[in-house]
């Protein structure tokens, strides 16, 4: 590797969903395919903690019904020089009535200032995401259709 250092940056991603049915997107600037709340850990931040600011700051939400860990992996974000991100996959769903928002983004990080078009996607979808986004959104629990109405017997 000619002497270039090998980086790793910590981040966290929140699939946030509604009725066990819908995952919260936006199309962000700078990527093709949807994207979902996420960002880097600040300095002594674990990635629960992350998770939750990430998806307050770039959403807008803040009434999580919990926070379930789904997944960590290592992503290659670029090869050369070496950059790795540690991906924290986090689930939280949500109670919210609205379809579509948008939201600017608060907080002290690069996205600050900007403005995000928010919508939920069916699941589950087979949607492009940006920087492999998706990787587990097959783990997220799916509510299973309505079970169709059954009459009443006499």
């Amino acid at each position: 590797m000619s002497g270039e250092r090998e980086t790793y940056v910590g981040k966290s991603c929140a699939y946030i969903t509604r009725n066990g049915s819908e995952l919260l997107v936006f199309e962000g600037p700078g990527h093709d395919g949807y994207q979902i709340p996420k960002g880097t850990l600040e300095p002594g931040e674990n990635p629960r903690e992350a998770a939750y600011r990430e998806a307050i700051e770039e959403s807008g939400l803040a009434s999580f019904v919990g926070l379930r860990h789904v997944a960590t992996d290592v992503w290659t974000r670029r090869e050369s020089p070496p950059r790795r991100y540690v991906r924290h996959f986090y689930h939280a769903p949500v109670h919210e009535p609205r379809d579509s928002w948008t939201h600017t983004v608060t907080g002290t990080g690069e996205e600050r200032g900007e403005t995000f078009e928010f919508s939920w996607l069916s699941l589950p979808t087979e949607a492009e995401f940006a920087l492999s986004l998706d990787d587990y959104v097959h783990a997220l629990p799916v509510a299973p259709d309505a079970a169709p109405a059954v009459a009443a017997e006499d």
